[in-house]
């Protein structure tokens, strides 16, 4: 295996929060809630997969496994030849929530490969990292956000390429997160949007969106305007009641909050103050964190001395 790193390769990648109300599908935050994966190239075929944590009694553990498939698929990419290796997964990333699991799996998966490969990083860009990935995503806002970490705004060009503008996040900007037990699945999600949308809904949306850019960036004050939508939170409340009527309490009480990604968690924008408010609106069910913004998207970190 010429060009393949002997060592054991540990990356980290965030979770992520897509659309922030109205940037439907181009805007995310990065969140400091990370995924681990090490893994190590062995003499023989195939791979052994290890999870821990979110997903453990669920997940695949061969080469369907979404973190093995993106390894593979970048591996290819680079032109190497990797039969076998072992893969250990730290799934803290909650699965299902609207968090950005599967994407970031995919751009860990990416990331992690390109490691492994001696010349990976100088031979493969963020720019390919973020191309590829998008074969198995099919959106670029969460891809994005897990692979450069702040905030993101992520578009599709003419043909079919992906491009991003990453910013650094205000430091007033706190997030909350608000998980249900509910999961559900994206594309559930998207089958109940309509086809059409009124033009005054669509020309809201635009303008939030862009109030939105200065409001994650400049001037949080903005975030209760800056998070307004009228093009998907409404169509999907039957999947996520619960979600939608926290949403709805939290900012009647002036606390700019949002449906995360595709659902169900919510997430809000305060500080400690309004943590203890948040959480006696969840419930005990709910998983209520206060997260920081995570600066950096997936990366190489040292491999700790016990691994």
């Amino acid at each position: 295996m010429q060009g393949i790193r002997r060592d054991a390769v540990r990356v980290v990648v965030p979770a992520s929060s897509a659309n922030l109300g109205p940037a439907f599908d181009c805007a995310a935050l990065a969140l400091g809630v990370f995924d681990e994966l090490i893994a190590m190239v062995t003499e023989d075929d195939g791979v052994l997969v290890e999870i821990a944590g979110e997903g453990a009694d669920e997940l695949p553990r061969d080469e369907s496994h979404l973190v093995v498939r993106s390894m593979r698929a970048a591996f290819e990419w680079l032109d190497v030849e990797v039969p076998g290796f072992i893969l250990r997964c730290g799934n803290t990333i909650p699965h299902g929530r609207g968090l950005g699991s599967s994407a970031a799996a995919i751009i860990g998966g990416i990331v992690l490969a390109r490691a492994m490969v001696v010349d990976g990083p100088e031979r493969m860009t963020d720019a390919d990292v973020l191309q590829l990935a998008l074969r198995q995503e099919g959106h670029p806002d969460n891809l994005a956000a897990s692979l450069h970490g702040g905030f993101t705004v992520a578009w599709l060009d003419e043909d079919g390429r992906a491009d991003v503008a990453r910013m650094d996040v205000h430091r007033d900007v706190h997030p909350v997160v608000l998980v249900p037990p509910l999961q559900l699945k994206t594309s559930a999600a998207r089958e109940m949007l309509p086809e059409t949308v009124p033009f005054a809904d669509a020309s809201l949306n635009v303008s939030r969106s862009a109030l939105l850019v200065h409001a994650v960036t400049t001037d949080p004050t903005r975030l209760m305007a800056a998070t307004e939508d009228k093009l998907h939170q409404q169509h999907r409340a039957a999947a996520y009641p619960d979600s939608v009527a926290i949403v709805q309490q939290l900012r009647d009480s002036g606390v700019p909050a949002v449906i995360s990604g595709a659902g169900p968690t919510v997430l809000a924008f305060g500080d400690e103050s309004t943590l203890a408010a948040v959480a006696a609106l969840a419930g005990d069910s709910w998983i209520v964190r206060l997260v920081e913004v995570a600066a950096e998207g997936a990366r190489e970190v040292p491999v700790r001395a016990e691994e």
